[in-house]
């Protein structure tokens, strides 16, 4: 019989990606690969500086936790706020902003966990050379490709509704 040793996943790295906050709690290492699970927080309106992608190995299902967050998922918009649920399936195209007047935080939790915090920290070093200014598109677009995401060719025209629960 295999002994598995159980106990609290301590999150005490946090990534800063410009403004952008993430903090791991639970790794690919922590649950044999099935999942990944991370906190973002985004200051109020605040836009990504990554560009819009998508990943066709593993499923991003976000939870909001605190204000709301405006997701675009394959040129469709969709407002995910506290208690909201949304799941984006592999190969959608997608990003994400904030647009509202206060601070957001979401969960995200990757399915299976095909990334972990190499590639925010990879993420973060680009952004913090770019001080500032727009991150270089090919840096960022290569890192996102080692890590198994697609970068998109541009950003869709998008749709908006309010949620999904």
């Amino acid at each position: 019989m295999r002994r598995i040793d159980l106990g609290v996943i301590p999150s005490d790295e946090t990534i800063r990606l410009g403004p952008l906050v993430v903090r791991f709690l639970i790794t690919g290492e922590n649950s044999s690969g099935s999942i990944a699970a991370f906190e973002v927080t985004v200051p109020a309106g605040q836009r990504l500086a990554a560009p819009a992608h998508s990943h066709d190995h593993y499923e991003e299902t976000i939870y909001g936790i605190d204000g709301a967050l405006s997701w675009t998922v394959d040129g469709k918009e969709i407002d995910v706020w506290s208690g909201r649920t949304l799941c984006i399936p592999r190969g959608a195209i997608h990003r994400f902003d904030n647009d509202g007047t206060e601070d957001a935080k979401a969960l995200c939790m990757i399915t299976p966990a095909a990334i972990g915090p190499q590639y925010f920290r990879e993420a973060a070093e680009v952004i913090h050379a770019a001080a500032g200014g727009p991150p270089d598109r090919a840096k960022m677009a290569e890192i996102m490709r080692r890590h198994g995401l697609t970068p998109a060719p541009k950003q869709r025209t998008a749709r908006r509704v309010s949620s999904l629960a």
